[in-house]
């Protein structure tokens, strides 16, 4: 075998190698999708109570916390001022 043959093999198994990879991290990324998807599905059904279970409450319960943190910071932090475009930028302390 020539050495660009045993180049053009190893490089082909690379590509191969680095499919397989590209596949498995597309798969786990729809993986974390259909649990988030499950996740919202699972937590409207509890504020609606119908579905109630003990293993689910100290996730919703985090779940609460967290959009009312987030509703709570859109609410609180005023608009920023516009930068005046015939001003310089602002030096950094």
């Amino acid at each position: 075998m020539s050495f660009f043959n045993k180049a053009k093999q190893a490089a082909e198994q690379a590509a191969a190698k680095v499919q397989e990879g590209v596949e498995d991290v597309q798969q786990k990324r729809e993986l974390s999708q259909a649990y988030g998807e499950l996740g919202k599905t699972a937590f409207g059904l509890i504020e609606s109570g119908e579905l109630s279970h003990s293993g689910l409450d100290a996730g919703a319960a985090k779940i609460r916390e967290l959009n009312t943190k987030i509703e709570g910071a859109g609410e609180a932090a005023p608009p920023a001022p516009a930068a005046d475009p015939t001003q310089p930028p602002a030096m950094p302390n």
